[in-house]
């Protein structure tokens, strides 16, 4: 049985990271047999990052990659259905949420000085109370480092909001008022969406990104939309 392992809950959410999500999301409507564990230090993981997929003892990373490997095993029924053009608009949809959004998700919640708090609790509550915030700081600055490489990190809070609502604006006007991207059913990019979009709506307590999303009810209808149709959610429910 595949093993596909991912963060612990945290910020009331059972499910926090959106790749963790998109995957459970996917083998679920794919109807493979797999269990989930958990692992709350990702520099346990290949390449550092979660999620990762144990098949017949080796260890698959990142949700991509995951993806295309579903994809062989099912015979395509990941890509399989989707014409070059829905392909390309999803892939371009995918890049948007995961590479960019994602980021203002992630500044929102470990740059935050207001909601840095809750990260302390919600991902260092594991390591001893003396040397927490310590191992803590040391995260938070190479994440501090990493957005400044990815480049959102040299503009102000101003500039990144207004970058959050162009993204979230555009995914608005993407996602369909009923129904899924490409067919009857949810898909790859369905979930990629959703997944990140229950990350931003759905974490308690709400950041200033979640505030900013609040309004985009079609983006909010969709959201929900997906989890239902898969019985899946980033929430306990």
């Amino acid at each position: 049985m595949l093993e596909l392992v991912t963060l612990p809950p945290a910020f009331g959410m059972r499910n926090i990271s959106p790749f963790c999500l998109k995957s459970e999301m996917l083998m679920t409507s794919l109807e493979i047999p797999f269990k989930m564990t958990q692992e709350a230090d990702p520099r346990q993981a290949p390449n550092g990052k979660l999620p990762f997929l144990v098949v017949d003892g080796k260890r698959l990373p990142d949700s991509e990659l995951m993806a295309v490997y579903l994809d062989d095993i099912t015979q395509g029924k990941v890509y399989g259905g989707l014409t070059p053009a829905q392909n390309g608009q999803g892939l371009a949809l995918a890049r948007l949420a995961e590479d960019h959004l994602y980021w203002l998700m992630v500044a929102s919640r470990w740059l935050d000085e207001a909601w840095w708090p809750n990260i302390v609790e919600g991902f260092f509550g594991i390591a001893p109370r003396l040397v927490r915030p310590l191992v803590a700081a040391m995260a938070r600055r190479e994440v501090s480092k990493g957005y400044r490489l990815h480049g959102l990190g040299r503009h102000s809070l101003e500039d990144q909001k207004a970058f959050a609502l162009r993204d979230l604006a555009a995914l608005e006007g993407a996602v369909p008022e009923l129904g899924f991207l490409f067919g009857d059913s949810p898909g790859i990019y369905d979930f990629t969406i959703a997944a990140l979009m229950a990350g931003i709506f759905d974490n308690q307590p709400a950041t200033w990104l979640t505030t900013l999303a609040m309004p985009f009810a079609r983006l909010h209808a969709y959201t929900e939309r997906v989890q239902a149709a898969v019985g899946v959610y980033g929430r306990p429910v």
